[in-house]
């Protein structure tokens, strides 16, 4: 029989050789298990539907290799281009190749944008361009540019290829070659057509276009559409040497003089004597070209451009501009010559008022402001356009100080009225002419509630201070600036006394004074407009006294009170004056007189009958209030609290 140690070793080893083989099946099936990539096209699906289809396939996407240009995303759904615009493009096309060296360069190309042109992933037209030949140019250059009565015949032949290079070029508008070299090209200088059409100038040894539109034109020959008459007409030897002469081009006069020959000097003028620089120098040609133009009267540019080839600065963007800039130069402006300075058709005031009818009727208000009524309104606006609110020269403030110089440094004070600080002049003044003195655009307190209505509404429903009833802000306040608090006129009391002249000589007289008065703080009691309470009062009965006067509101809250004291204080004491001490309306014995009997047993007992008049009452007493039932100070004499007046005075029987 095989032992039980036998047996135990012939199973182990079964065991073993269980797990070995399941480890090499698993091992096997995990051998074939492994991470695959799915390419980019197995989710975009659209992608490949829209693109993968077409005539010319960029190569990298023709190769499935998008992360030549990308970076892979997984599952964030963002495009993550591996390098910027063009910068991207020069990975595989170089600049050298493209012709970024060269002086003239294709505008997108400078932008950093080749995808204006091409599609980056595939296209039907060559050279994966969004559209075919000309098509592709009308995307940018507006077509009827392109397509007038009479087009040159190349451009529908060959399209814009046939003269113009795509990304850069040695000459002027990316061209292949110099003018007339490429018109050449075609246009044989030693056809007999040519000379004649040009009396037989050498005119291979200019440029065509200085005549010609290399386009298309509303015009027989390509013609430009606005062609000087000797032009026109094959006359070119009107104004130029004859075509066998040494210097054919040369003219046979000044300039002027040339001009002047047709164009009669007088009618130009106008009955001006202003003239135009270049017209008075005899320059016709810096804004005019004596062949053809594209533009009306042969001018050289169209419309204000033109004119801002002297006056740039009359060209910057402004937010307030005029709308007759926008019509036109022309709109106020002679070309040659006028009557008026800087060249207007009119004087200032007359031709702003040709369209500003409605301003021009200010001039009948009762007050004008100087300059409109001198019609000077370039002294405070800008004619061709501002950054400032009704086009006006500069910040309002400093347009109104170049004439009102004093109040530049009257108006630097510590309290400035808000329209000031902002520089709004015209919120309170109309800057043309008012009915109203000082060019105020109302009258009074009217004008001043326009800002501050809160405080002036309802002004008849209770008790108003006079001058604040009457509209008399002014008589209080200053209107644009000033040192004291509020913007008044003067110090506070100065100008309450200025009525209360009674108030101002008693206290003068008086032996105490309230401290609100001495310091001219006049509002710490009285509201300076108006209140529901009499006399102005901010506060009615005690709270008023009560808070400024804090420690005394303090020990009234916690001890024994004086019953006048928690009543009225002008029971006792006078508000602003008295003749007696701590304002007191009377002296200190008559005052208390009037409550307490002198008389009586009771106080001849208390006082050892010694004569009322003979004491000061608040020697002893607090008259406002104590922790003692009687009123009596907080510190008191031992023996007197003890009612022992013996122990120190002698006391008469």
């Amino acid at each position: 029989m095989i032992s039980k140690r036998h047996r135990f070793f012939v199973l182990f080893i079964i065991f073993i050789l269980i797990s070995f083989t399941g480890y090499l099946t698993n091992n096997d099936a995990l051998a074939k298990r492994r991470f695959v990539q799915k390419e980019c096209l197995d989710c975009h699906t659209k992608f490949s539907d829209k693109y993968m289809g077409l005539k010319n396939i960029h190569p990298p996407v023709r190769e499935k290799k998008c992360d030549s240009c990308h970076l892979r995303h997984g599952i964030v759904p963002k495009l993550i281009l591996k390098k910027e615009g063009n910068d991207l493009c020069y990975t595989c096309h170089s600049k050298e190749k493209i012709g970024m060296n060269k002086p003239k360069i294709h505008s997108p190309l400078i932008a950093g944008k080749c995808t204006a042109c091409h599609n980056p992933h595939a296209s039907q037209a060559n050279k994966l361009l969004k559209a075919e030949g000309s098509e592709m140019c009308y995307q940018c250059h507006k077509r009827e540019n392109y397509e007038k009565k009479v087009v040159h015949k190349v451009i529908n032949t060959q399209g814009c290829k046939s003269c113009h290079l795509a990304h850069s070029s040695d000459e002027k508008d990316l061209l292949l070659k110099d003018d007339p070299s490429i018109c050449l090209t075609c246009h044989d200088k030693g056809n007999s057509s040519l000379k004649k059409s040009h009396q037989n100038y050498p005119v291979e040894q200019k440029a065509c276009r200085n005549c010609h539109n290399p386009h298309s034109s509303l015009q027989p020959k390509l013609l430009k559409t606005s062609t000087h008459n000797p032009v026109a007409s094959i006359s070119c030897d009107l104004c130029h040497n004859p075509a066998t002469s040494q210097k054919p081009f040369d003219t046979t006069q000044s300039e002027s003089a040339l001009c002047f020959m047709c164009h009669d000097q007088t009618n130009l003028k106008a009955g001006g004597n202003i003239e135009h620089a270049p017209f008075k120098s005899g320059n016709c040609t810096n804004c005019h070209n004596p062949h053809t133009s594209e533009y009306l009267k042969l001018t050289v540019q169209e419309g204000n451009n033109l004119c801002f080839i002297c006056h740039a600065e009359k060209s910057a963007k402004v937010t307030n501009s005029h709308p007759a800039v926008t019509m036109g130069c022309l709109s106020c402006h002679m070309p040659h010559a006028a009557k008026e300075q800087k060249l207007l058709i009119a004087k200032d005031g007359e031709l702003c008022f040709n369209c500003h009818e409605k301003t021009k009727d200010g001039m009948n208000n009762k007050n004008i402001h100087m300059p409109f009524a001198q019609q000077m309104c370039s002294s405070c606006h800008n004619p061709h356009g501002s950054n400032f609110k009704g086009m006006i020269k500069a910040r309002m403030d400093n347009v109104c100080y170049t004439c009102h110089v004093d109040a530049e440094t009257k108006f630097l004070k510590a309290n400035i009225h808000k329209p000031v600080v902002d520089s709004l002049c015209n919120s309170c003044h109309n800057p043309h002419s008012s009915a109203e003195k000082k060019l105020l655009k109302d009258a009074g307190s009217r004008l001043c509630a326009n800002c501050h209505n809160d405080l002036m509404k309802d002004i008849q429903a209770i008790l108003n201070h006079m001058p604040f009833r009457e509209g008399m802000c002014l008589t209080c306040h200053d209107a644009h600036a000033s040192n004291n608090l509020g913007m008044l006129a003067d110090k506070q009391d100065k100008i309450c006394f200025s009525c209360h002249a009674d108030l101002n000589k008693k206290l003068g007289n008086s032996k105490t004074k309230h401290k609100p008065l001495l310091t001219g703080d006049c509002t710490k009691c009285h509201n300076p407009h108006r209140s529901k309470l009499n006399k102005l009062l901010m506060v009615d009965g005690t709270d008023l006294c009560l808070s400024c006067h804090k420690d005394i509101k303090t020990k009234m809250e916690k001890e024994k009170t004086h019953s006048p004291a928690a009543r009225d204080c002008l029971r006792c004491h006078m508000p602003h004056y008295s003749m007696e001490q701590s304002l007191l309306i009377q002296p200190v014995q008559k005052m208390c007189g009037e409550c307490h009997d002198f008389r009586g047993s009771f106080f001849n007992k208390a006082h050892l009958n010694i004569d009322a008049m003979a004491m000061n009452c608040i020697n002893c007493h607090t008259p406002h209030s104590s922790k003692d039932q009687k009123l009596f100070k907080d510190m008191i004499h031992p023996p007197f609290a003890s009612r022992m007046c013996e122990e120190c005075h002698v006391v008469e029987k």
